[in-house]
């Protein structure tokens, strides 16, 4: 049996393993960084993760010991390039993102725009891998890089891929941070198909995003991104329906290995 076949659902949450209070809190620690987040002080973790400032002392000098953090001269925690192996055995270890990136190629050459893929981790929706185009243009999202569900096409797509429980459990948090608005907006995502918008996570920048078809494995959508000056409303359109025909391709290609 392949990998890609041994996946689990995803969608249902994780059942916590007993016994593990103190690695779990360790772990949500150095999950806690990212490209938002990228430095903090030990009261600042703290918080982050739910535990007193002693305690937390004590799990930085376990990743300090494990060379995984480190001591900024301000006094504020960053991670190392210890990390970076982790992250690249990621992605060699993704098979939807190997499967689908020659769509992916030939989608960015074909629309002439960036592509990306993102994949469903908890509250957030993160980019796998991402595909320029000859115009290549200065853009935020990089592999690795998280969006929170319900900000960007990408998150409303992802958001609105969920089963009906999770996705109310996860929206009721969302309309209270970002208004009632994103409520219709997912809903409008999960029926048309698709999620666009304009300017909302890096300025001047549309996008659009469409689900790839499910094979049993993490939600993931296939987004197209493009500055807004470059592209009207018929390549709009053109690109939405583009998307959706590699997104098939790409779901081909997973139910295929799966096999």
């Amino acid at each position: 049996m392949t990998p890609a076949a041994r996946s689990l659902d995803t969608t249902a949450p994780p059942k916590r393993t007993p016994g593990a209070s103190s690695s779990r809190k360790v772990l949500q620690l150095l999950l806690s960084f990212s490209e938002r987040r990228w430095d903090a002080s030990v009261a600042e973790l703290a918080a982050r993760i739910g535990t007193p400032v002693a305690t937390t002392y004590r799990y930085v000098a376990l990743l300090k010991e494990l060379q995984l953090l480190e001591e900024g001269k301000t006094g504020r925690y960053h991670v190392t390039s210890q990390v970076m192996p982790l992250a690249r055995a990621a992605q060699l270890a993704n098979d939807l993102a190997r499967l689908a990136r020659p769509a992916m190629e030939e989608a960015a050459r074909d629309l002439g725009e960036t592509v990306l893929l993102f994949q469903h981790f908890g509250d957030s929706a993160v980019c796998a891998d991402r595909v320029e185009c000859e115009r290549a243009m200065r853009f935020t999202f990089q592999p690795g890089h998280s969006v929170p569900l319900g900000a960007g096409a990408s998150g409303k797509m992802l958001l609105a891929m969920l089963p009906e429980g999770e996705r109310e459990r996860r929206l009721s948090s969302i309309v209270q941070r970002r208004g009632p608005s994103v409520r219709e907006e997912v809903k409008r995502a999960g029926a048309n198909r698709y999620s666009v918008s304009w300017g909302e996570l890096d300025d001047g920048v549309w996008s659009c995003s469409v689900p790839i078809p499910s094979t049993g494995h993490r939600p993931a959508v296939l987004t197209l991104a493009a500055p807004a000056t470059r592209i009207g409303d018929d390549a709009k359109r053109a690109a939405i329906v583009a998307l959706q025909s590699y997104a098939s391709r790409i779901h081909r290609a997973v139910s295929s290995f799966s096999l």
